[in-house]
């Protein structure tokens, strides 16, 4: 009879030693000084990370910032030692303004050995739960959000980012963020990473992730109120439901976040979770009772936020906003050909919300192609404050004058802005590199040892 197991259970891991390299790629100033970010220019991708395998990531944090500048700050940008002067406009020192949309605009994309196409591909605050670039805060297992408390439930607002998923890769990983923006960005990013001296087991699945979205769902019955008798009705096929993964191979999926933009000012979350598997027809395989029930919630959902479950953002946070997440970590759902999992929108699929969601799974590789809308297509609808702008009144010799000088000052600022732009960007071309060869040099060095 074999000794009970000391290293079962979920940090069992933890108790045994056994061989393996450390190490992390990160945006630190390669000389020496205090300039950790990297900007990133419109069009521009960059890797992050390129890293040798065997091995796995195992851990990412990143925060950003992309601030429009209206006007020219006092303060010339080469003298400027942080990445954002967080001085209140109203001061008139400097002019940001937070770009309300960009975590949407920005594309997270993780490749695994040497496939073209991405295995992970989401709008970067969508992957870790920020969802419809509006800022909340929660702590989950896998992935967590800390948004800055002057910045909570903000479109735009700073947050940082965590992501725990165990991510394998047997040849190579490469982590890459595109910036579909017409501004720059600034990126701070760890990611931590552990080699093996050994190759992949054989049954290994890699890690997975899509977004996606319905601009809006088609509903039958928009202008019906959610649990009325009038949307009591069958759904016995789920054609039309909401679809947030579906996949070729062999795997498990392992959850998603869900968002939802609710028009009519009722309730959203009527809908059942109809999860089919291989060769299910209806009734699938896994059949839910609503969609607070698949969020583990009920009675509508709270603003609780736990390991598995839980809400983001709740719509008495941000009226006609909800953001929930589901992770099947301890309760995988296992498929040997194909998985199609959906959720109605409302009862039925009477209401036609807008619903994004990113999907979380391990498979077999090759990785299915994955895609995403374009970025006009993936702008979150925000609330927009009706603005009247009324045309300039007669000017007089002095306000001319302050207006021609505000545009030479702008001109100027401009121009020394843009220059250090390049400097910036040349620098981070040298530091993309030196990740390469960190990561490279780390890696034969291991090999040597072992």
């Amino acid at each position: 009879m074999s000794a009970p197991s000391t290293s079962s259970g979920l940090l069992g891991d933890l108790t045994r030693a056994r061989p393996g390299r450390s190490a992390r790629a990160s945006s630190f100033d390669q000389t020496g000084r205090n300039r950790d970010n990297w900007i990133v220019m419109p069009g521009e991708e960059r890797t992050l990370a390129d890293i040798e395998g065997p091995g796995a990531i195992t851990h990412i944090w990143m925060t950003q910032s992309c601030r429009i500048q209206p006007g020219p700050g006092q303060i010339a940008p080469e003298v400027v030692g942080v990445p954002m002067l967080e001085i209140h406009n109203a001061l008139g020192v400097s002019w940001e303004v937070v770009d309300p949309d960009y975590y949407r605009k920005i594309l997270l994309k993780i490749y695994w050995d040497d496939q073209e196409t991405p295995s992970v591909i989401a709008p970067l605050g969508d992957f870790f739960g920020l969802m419809n670039s509006l800022s909340g805060s929660y702590d989950s297992l896998p992935l967590s959000v800390s948004a800055k408390e002057a910045e909570l439930h903000t479109f735009g607002g700073s947050a940082a980012f965590n992501s725990y998923f165990r991510m394998p890769f047997a040849h190579r990983a490469r982590v890459v963020v595109e910036n579909q923006n017409d501004i720059p960005y600034l990126q701070y990013f760890y990611i931590d990473y552990e080699l093996s001296p050994d190759p992949l087991p054989d049954d290994t699945v890699y890690f997975h992730a899509h977004w996606r979205r319905s601009l809006p769902n088609v509903g039958w019955g928009p202008d019906l109120q959610a649990n009325s008798i009038e949307t009591t009705i069958p759904n016995l096929t789920g054609a039309d439901n909401y679809v947030a993964l579906e996949t070729t191979g062999r795997g498990h999926y392992v959850g998603c976040n869900v968002a939802v933009r609710h028009f009519q000012g009722s309730w959203w979350g009527e809908g059942d979770d109809m999860i089919f598997i291989d060769d299910d027809t209806w009734p699938p395989s896994l059949h839910g009772t609503g969609m607070e029930d698949y969020f583990g919630h009920a009675w509508g959902m709270q603003h609780n936020a736990y390991n598995f479950n839980g809400t983001i953002v709740h719509e008495e946070d941000v009226p006609g906003f909800h953001h929930s997440y589901r992770f099947h970590l301890v309760d995988p759902i296992r498929f040997e050909k194909r998985i199609k999992v959906t959720f109605e929108h409302g009862h039925g699929n009477h209401l036609s919300d807008d619903w994004s969601s990113t999907a979380y799974w391990y498979q077999t590789l090759p990785s299915p192609t994955l895609t995403v809308p374009e970025v006009e297509d993936r702008l979150p609808l925000r609330p927009v404050d009706r603005v009247i702008e009324a045309p300039l009144p007669p000017l007089n010799a002095d306000q001319r004058a302050a207006r021609e000088a505000a545009a030479e000052r702008m001109a100027a600022f401009v121009s020394r802005r843009d220059a250090l732009r390049e400097e910036r960007r040349l620098e981070v071309d040298a530091w993309e590199q030196g990740n390469r060869d960190q990561a490279r040099q780390i890696r034969r060095e291991y090999d040597g040892r072992n």
